[in-house]
């Protein structure tokens, strides 16, 4: 019998605050977390919808109001909402100090909580702090006319690692881990958005090693793929696994510093070994951890069904969701829960 797995959160739920999500979680799956998210409560709950404000304040980019908004399309041909373009304004360049996220100032604050919980035992105290952030092209591909993505991308991503830094400075980078939450990266390569000047796996993989090296060793880092879930429903449906297997693998070779998870996910129908297949060809470092988001709600049987088959292709070492679940129905989150539980306890 292999080692059980853990359970993993992949970052926000349906949950009003972040004490409300530590407690929740902690006293449902505690003996089985490694991490532990805020749940991404309040202006993060629709993921990066606010960072369209945010780019839009920038001095340097205003509203491509001659260019038709952005079409985000869910795998089954429903419009999920219509995304006004952004672009550079004429002779000006970004400056990464103008941009106004947050992340960093959200994360310290949720920090604080949490490192109260677990010294009044709430929180387990082998559990580490996860924050979670979306990578720099994620509003880049959403919200930027293609041709000024490589204009925004470089200052962008400079910001976002100033996060980070901001994040390392102020917290034991021991007791924390990040994720970055890799999603309109997966819909490019699947051919969802148009192209820019730039090769979009080139820029994607370049991106995805800047940020990942950003994060200082002592912190642990992990990558969450994603096919998007705005109305709790994919954008793309993907065919297998294989696609995710590319990108891991080039994400592995191009990251120097140590990976210490990748979390993938999968769809709920797909019990059959093609789906998994590709997965035995995953070039994983040894310390480096896979986390299948295999769990969906009130299907017990197709959890087990769903791990059983991927372990005859790789080593499962965690179980999550397909993606974060603010957007599902928050009546089904104690299920999901208690879901998890008996899939690792079966498991």
């Amino acid at each position: 019998m292999s080692e059980k797995p853990i359970v993993h959160f992949v970052g926000s739920i349906p949950l009003p605050d972040a004490e409300t999500v530590f407690r929740t979680l902690s006293g449902a799956t505690g003996p089985h977390l490694r991490r532990l998210p805020d749940g991404e409560t309040g202006i993060r709950k629709t993921w990066i919808r606010f960072l369209q404000d945010v780019l839009a304040e920038n001095p340097a980019i205003e509203y491509a109001t001659d260019v038709p908004p952005f079409k985000f399309v869910q795998w089954d041909g429903k419009v999920v909402r219509e995304i006004p373009r952004l672009r550079i304004k004429p002779g000006m360049t970004p400056d990464a100090k103008n941009f106004k996220t947050g992340y960093a100032d959200m994360a310290i604050e949720s920090w604080r909580l949490f490192e109260r919980l677990q010294k009044e035992g709430a929180i387990p105290a082998h559990v580490k702090f996860q924050i979670s952030i979306p990578t720099p092209i994620a509003p880049t591909y959403n919200n930027m006319v293609p041709a000024d993505r490589p204009k925004l991308l470089p200052p962008l991503t400079q910001h976002f690692i100033g996060e980070v830094q901001k994040i390392a400075s102020a917290l034991p980078n021991d007791h924390i881990a990040i994720q970055w939450d890799v999603c309109q990266e997966v819909l490019a390569w699947e051919g969802y958005y148009e192209p820019g000047p730039v090769d979009f796996k080139a820029e994607t993989i370049d991106v995805l090693g800047r940020i990942g090296d950003a994060v200082p060793s002592a912190i642990e880092l992990g990558y969450h793929l994603c096919y998007g879930s705005p109305a709790d429903e994919h954008m793309v449906l993907p065919r297998d696994s294989g696609l995710m297997v590319e990108m891991v693998n080039a994400i592995v070779a191009r990251v120097k510093r140590p990976i210490q998870f990748f979390h993938l996910p999968v769809i709920k129908a797909r019990t059959d070994d093609a789906y998994y297949a590709p997965l035995k060809n995953l070039k994983l470092k040894p310390d480096t951890q896979l986390y299948l988001g295999l769990i969906h709600h009130n299907d017990a049987a197709g959890d087990a069904t769903r791990l059983a088959t991927a372990r005859r292709h790789t080593r499962v070492d965690g179980i999550a969701t397909e993606c974060g679940m603010a957007r599902g129905d928050p009546a089904r989150l104690s299920a999901l829960l208690a879901a998890h539980v008996k899939a690792v306890e079966v498991g």
